[in-house]
């Protein structure tokens, strides 16, 4: 007679042994830890788990096609000659930022741009619509969230105003972020001629199917190829956390670094159709009306490498005076972590700003665990108060701020496609600053005698919760 006890016993010891070969592999020892964890408390269940989305998988011909516009965009820019570049002038310890995101990114930057900081949430909607109702060639829209309500319709009904007037439309919504209006007001948008289609959809017989937590979280926008927007805002109602709605931080830009988003646009709907569309009407002669340089940053499991982390975590070692940081979700790996700490150790002023309501609570958990090391470090922790700050950015000594998509945790380091731009404008920085200084004064200050009050049982909920910061 079988022992089905010793059999389920043995296969578990199987399993963990085996991925105790296999999970490092190619894996930082923090995922490693995570993962091995997980499945030594539950073989099974973790291995299943892991089977499902313990890797950063990407099918090759997507990996292919990235490739296939990293060149496609160098190549453009070779053809541009030197007009759009420009060569900030920046202190001696922060001019080889402009190399590294250059060589991550594959753009270089572009001066002549005009930049507006759209801070106030429906006014950014509205700012939107009006770009479309003038939109004479094409809009461009690229969006983790595409909501199915009353902001969705009205961007909804703008594109279908284009369309009448002949604009061509097109729409990309992430398959997870943007389900319900995929399922529901995509068709009607389709029934207007506005083409919509789902970015990285989920099942394995689905074209360009991939792990279903590998999403697109690039929040972007593409008027004429002569205005762009760009930021963490989605295309929805404000109130994603109840009683707290959402605040954001939105670029609106003019000038030859609209080209940069363009191009970001274009690759990914050559990803998710396969068709390329005439750059020749898409890549208009953009005159420059500003005097800010700008320099688009995309990231993403396709690159095969972490490109805004890199980028983040030099520009954190770069620093000399001050760092603001600005984020809704503090989940960082190691080398950030390092670099955060290391930058206030070194008589830095960092300033961390962060929700004090939190619309995910184990992820709360996790961030509220790497406080008391800031704290010890010097880092300010500012917990904003108002609403649920989702607004994600970076400034630098006064001299070079980041704004896009990317959050400081994992996910968005590895997982998530996102975009970014780095903006190389004092004037910029001032007005960034400005927001900041809105900030803090609505904003609770953090300090370490307050956190260390806080009782045994929120210590360890905290501590057990960053054990899964790769997953979350």
């Amino acid at each position: 007679m079988i022992n089905w006890s010793l059999v389920y016993l043995i296969s578990e010891w199987l399993v963990r042994l085996v991925m105790l070969v296999y999970v490092p592999q190619r894996r930082s020892a923090a995922a490693s830890r995570t993962w091995l964890l997980f499945i030594f408390l539950l073989p099974w269940p973790g291995l299943l788990a892991y089977a499902l989305f313990g890797r950063i998988y990407v099918p090759k011909r997507r990996i292919e096609q990235q490739s296939r516009a990293s060149r496609e965009i160098r190549k453009a820019q070779e053809q541009m000659g030197a007009r759009p570049f420009a060569h900030p002038t920046l202190a001696a310890n922060l001019a080889p930022i402009v190399t590294l995101a250059t060589k991550l990114g594959d753009f270089g930057p572009f001066g002549g741009n005009e930049v507006e900081l759209l801070t106030d949430y429906r006014g950014a909607i509205d700012r939107l619509i009006t770009d479309i109702d003038r939109a004479r060639h094409h809009v461009h829209l690229l969006f983790y969230i595409y909501g199915n309500d009353q902001t969705g319709q009205r961007v909804a009904d703008a594109l279908a105003r284009a369309v009448k007037r002949g604009v061509a439309c097109r729409v990309l919504m992430d398959a997870v972020g943007s389900k319900p209006a995929l399922s529901r007001l995509a068709p009607r948008m389709r029934a207007n001629k506005i083409e919509v289609h789902a970015m990285l959809p989920v099942g394995p017989f689905r074209r360009n199917a991939a792990r279903f937590d590998l999403r697109t979280h690039r929040k972007l926008a593409v008027i004429d190829g002569q205005i762009g927007c760009a930021g963490s805002q989605n295309i929805s109602d404000p109130e994603f956390v109840k009683h707290f709605p959402n605040e954001e931080l939105m670029l609106r830009l003019t000038g030859p670094g609209t080209l940069q988003l363009q191009a970001v646009f274009l690759a990914d709907y050559y990803f998710e159709t396969g068709n390329q569309l005439s750059p020749s009407e898409l890549f208009p002669e953009v005159p420059g009306n500003g005097e800010s340089i700008v320099q688009v940053l995309p990231s993403g499991p396709g690159y095969q490498r972490e490109n805004a982390q890199e980028l983040m975590v030099d520009l954190l070692y770069t620093a000399r005076d001050r760092v603001v940081i600005t984020t809704p979700y503090f989940v960082p790996d190691e080398p950030f972590l390092q670099a955060i700490r290391s930058a206030a150790l070194r008589g830095v002023t960092v300033d961390l700003v962060v929700s004090e309501h939190a619309n995910q609570l184990v992820t709360q958990f996790a961030q509220r665990s790497f406080y008391d090391e800031l704290l010890e470090a010097g880092v300010k922790i500012h917990l904003y108060k108002p609403r649920f700050l989702h607004a994600k950015h970076l400034s630098i000594d006064n001299t070079i701020v980041l704004i896009g998509s990317t959050n400081i945790d994992i996910r968005s380091f590895a997982l998530n496609s996102e975009v970014n731009v780095l903006l190389y404008d004092p004037k910029v920085a001032a007005a960034l600053g400005t927001i900041q200084d809105r900030y803090f004064a609505h904003s609770r200050l953090l300090t370490a005698e307050e956190w260390q009050k806080r009782s045994p049982l929120t210590r360890t909920l905290q501590n057990i919760a960053r054990l899964a910061d790769s997953l979350l």
